[in-house]
C-alpha cells in the first residue's frame, strides 16, 4: 500500500499586534522561538513542513531552519495558508498556528488518522465554561454546553480538497477564522476529534505568561514515539 505524504503547513505570517512583542513566529518561549518549539513537536511526524512568514523574515528563517521550507505570506492568516496549500504536494496537509506552540504527538497523530478516513478532521475540545449571549453588559441566554466544542489547530486536509475550498472562498469573498469553515462551507464534513488543553493559543500578554509557566511541565513530558 502506498504511504500518502503528509506535509505540514504552519502560518506564521502574523504580526502580533495584540501580543505587543513583534512577529508571532520569532517570539522567543523558553529560549525558542514559538517557530522552533512547533517544528520540534512535528519532528518525525510528517514528510515536510512549509512555513508561511512575513516576507522580511524569509532569509532569517530560512537560514535557521534549514528543515524547513518557507514561503512569504499573505495579509491575512486565510492568504498564507492558500499560499502554503499550493506550495504542497497532493497528499494530506496538517495546518497549524505557530500561536500554539505545545503541539502533543497524539493529537497530530489522531488528527492524521481522521482526515484519512474522512478527508477533513479538526482537533477540539469540548467547552468547560458556562457560555451566555451577552446583551451589551448583561447575563443573557445561557447556551446548552454539551453540544459546544473549542475549535484548535492541527486540522489536517486531503490537500485538493483544502484547495477547493480555499478557491471556492475566493471566488465568493468569504473569510473564515479557520480552514475546517470554509471546508464545511463548501459542503464537506469535518471530523471532529480530541484536542488537547495543552494547545493554548498564544494572542495576549496573559497568555505567554501562562505559556512560560506550563513549559517546564511540557519539557518534563514523556517522549512519544514517532
Amino acid at each position: 500500500m502506498t504511504k500518502v505524504k503528509v506535509s505540514a503547513l504552519i502560518a506564521a505570517a502574523g504580526s502580533g499586534t495584540r501580543l505587543g512583542s513583534g512577529p508571532k513566529a520569532a517570539l522567543h518561549l523558553g529560549g525558542q522561538t514559538l517557530l522552533a518549539h512547533t517544528l520540534g513537536a512535528l519532528s518525525g511526524l510528517v514528510d515536510e513542513v512549509i512555513v508561511a512568514v512575513r516576507a522580511e523574515q524569509l532569509a532569517e528563517f530560512s537560514a535557521a531552519h534549514g528543515e524547513a521550507r518557507f514561503v512569504a505570506g499573505a495579509a491575512s492568516r486565510q492568504g498564507s495558508v492558500s499560499r502554503l496549500v499550493a506550495a504542497a504536494d497532493r497528499g494530506l496537509v496538517l495546518v497549524h498556528d505557530v500561536a500554539r506552540p505545545f503541539l502533543p504527538a497524539d493529537v497530530v497523530k489522531r488528527v492524521l488518522a481522521a482526515a484519512g478516513v474522512h478527508g477533513a478532521a479538526s482537533a477540539a475540545v469540548a467547552v468547560s465554561d458556562t457560555i451566555v449571549f451577552a446583551a451589551g453588559t448583561s447575563y443573557g441566554e445561557v447556551l446548552d454546553r454539551g453540544n459546544l466544542r473549542t475549535i484548535q489547530t492541527p486540522q489536517a486536509f486531503d490537500r485538493d480538497l483544502l484547495a477547493d475550498a480555499h478557491a471556492a472562498a475566493a471566488a465568493r469573498d468569504l473569510t473564515a477564522t479557520d480552514d475546517a469553515a470554509l471546508v464545511r462551507a463548501s459542503g464537506r464534513h469535518v471530523e471532529l476529534v480530541p484536542g488537547s488543553r495543552l494547545l493554548l493559543k498564544i494572542t495576549e500578554p496573559g497568555d505567554l505568561a501562562l505559556a512560560e509557566a506550563l513549559l517546564p511541565l511540557w519539557l518534563a513530558r514523556p517522549q512519544e514515539p514517532a
